[in-house]
């Protein structure tokens, strides 16, 4: 095994002459702009922007159902009947 020293890993390399850089080109001057941007909102972006006014939850109406539930008065055949039917419709 021959051991050449730290000088034999990279080698010899020429003298080169130092890099040159070339100025930058100067910045284009932005086309003025024709005319005005205009925006048209869809209706169903309006009425979009309507619903998310409107709140999730109807803090009263949970309120009185609850009550409601509380003291009994809720659970009838009948509300109970129209309820599962508007679940049958929403799920089939």
């Amino acid at each position: 095994m021959q051991i050449y020293g730290p000088n034999y890993i990279h080698g010899p390399q020429a003298i080169r002459a130092p890099h040159t850089t070339s100025p930058a080109a100067a910045p284009r001057a932005a086309a003025a702009t024709q005319g005005a941007d205009q925006v048209e909102i869809s209706q169903a972006a309006q009425l979009a922007s309507k619903l998310s006014e409107i709140p999730d939850i109807r803090h009263e109406r949970v309120q009185s159902l609850r009550a409601a539930i509380a003291d009994g008065s809720y659970e009838t055949g009948d509300k109970l009947d129209g309820a599962l039917e508007r679940l049958l419709d929403e799920i089939g």
